[in-house]
């Protein structure tokens, strides 16, 4: 869980540090110094950085928009511009200060030019691609590693032929609703993600583009099976992922996964599950709130909102990131949503592959838990002792209230 949260914490950091505002400029006249060979333009210092992947402070375009008195002339173009001259006009589209007036559509409906959206574009197939690939690619390496080195974790003692119940079908539906769902969702978010750098390449636009439509389609729709799934497992099962003192000893031993014949004890879920279990809730919430936003970006606004709340702390200003930004279009605050949404899918998907691992290939009779939900008893005292305790203690009361007195 700490690899994940830090994990996290570097990708956000990351992602604000990509899409933080501009720092104003340290002293104004200072500004107008050093731009004044070039008639306060951008200069081969301003050139030098962006090459650099530096910040630039372009507070010289964005208020460089000439007269604010006579932004009028945006509603008759074919007029004389008065104090506003063709390139002045542009910069104050470009960076939304232009005094545009509708009369339908609301604030949306102002924006012409959406400058961040170029920002959005190349920390999305920048960064985000680079990073989350090597996470992915990473993961899946590791995972290799540990069977090679490892092996599967087998059944120690003697197989007793006896079966004791796992999971309940009511269970069994939630987990393979929110596993089944989240498949879909992490297969159609990747390829819409990797389809123009990587499968276009392979298969074309004409091939695409219909694959496209219907991966679109799907993680819409599969979208609210993932969080009705993630609920139900919620509920079902909050009650037995509360961190206790057993967890200490299984830490302590490793859960039992490096070293045979070793079973630490554990109740219906041990510490491992635990992690998995609150990692799926905690980012499985992240990321659906995030696509609720995707889906009804003019509604649910998620990002100016966090954003004030974070300023108020002081930690933006604390790392170096300035004051964010409070006041966003709902274009801003998509383009926020779909790489945060981006960023706990990859964290998520890294998880869950070990969790697949682990439960398919990785450990004898783990499988049939979330298969037929009966596991062979002796795998259920090596893996969860404490918790075959506590069902056949309640057995053998339930028998002993359902035994006929002798007469």
């Amino acid at each position: 869980m700490t690899r994940l949260a830090l994990a996290c914490v570097v990708l956000l950091a990351f992602l604000v540090q990509g899409f933080a505002q501009d720092a104003g400029a340290d002293d104004a006249q200072v500004q107008a110094g050093e731009r004044a060979p070039t008639g306060g333009a951008q200069t081969l210092d301003d050139i030098m950085k962006r090459q650099r992947g530096e910040k630039v402070d372009y507070d010289f375009r964005r208020n460089a928009t000439g007269d604010p008195n006579s932004a009028a002339a945006i509603s008759s173009q074919l007029g004389t511009l008065g104090g506003v001259s063709d390139p002045e006009l542009w910069r104050s589209l470009r960076y939304g200060s232009a005094d545009v007036t509708v009369s339908s559509g609301g604030k949306a409906a102002t924006v012409l030019m959406q400058d961040g959206g170029m920002r959005w574009l190349a920390w999305r197939k920048g960064p985000l691609l680079t990073y989350g690939s090597i996470l992915l690619a990473a993961t899946l390496v590791l995972l290799a590693l540990f069977y090679l080195i490892r092996g599967r974790v087998r059944i120690d003692g003697q197989k007793t032929g006896q079966t004791i119940t796992r999971f309940k079908a009511i269970e069994r539906f939630g987990h393979w609703l929110l596993a089944g769902s989240f498949i879909l969702l992490g297969l159609t978010g990747l390829l819409t993600l990797f389809g123009r750098f990587a499968i276009i390449p392979l298969i074309g636009k004409d091939a695409f583009a219909p694959l496209a439509l219907a991966s679109k389609w799907i993680h819409n729709n599969v979208a609210w099976a993932f969080m009705l799934g993630l609920i139900m497992v919620f509920v079902m099962w909050v009650a037995h992922n509360i961190p206790n003192k057993t967890d200490l000893k299984w830490i302590a031993q490793g859960g039992g996964l490096l070293k045979k014949g070793v079973h630490p004890p554990a109740r219906k879920f041990n510490f491992g599950q635990k992690m998995i279990f609150w990692g799926v809730i905690l980012l499985g919430a992240s990321i659906s709130a995030t696509g609720i936003s995707l889906l009804f970006p003019f509604d649910f606004p998620m990002f100016a909102g966090t954003f004030e709340a974070l300023n108020a702390t002081g930690l933006p200003q604390l790392f170096g990131f300035g004051t964010l930004a409070t006041e966003l279009a709902p274009h801003e605050e998509m383009q926020y949503a779909q790489l945060w949404h981006a960023v706990v899918a990859f964290l998520m998907i890294a998880m869950v592959l070990a969790h697949i691992y682990i439960g398919s290939v990785g450990m004898e009779g783990a499988y049939d838990a979330m298969g037929s939900g009966e596991v062979e008893l002796q795998w259920a005292r090596e893996h969860h002792g404490l918790w075959v305790e506590e069902v056949e203690e309640a057995q053998k009361e339930a028998d002993g209230k359902n035994a006929v007195p002798a007469e």
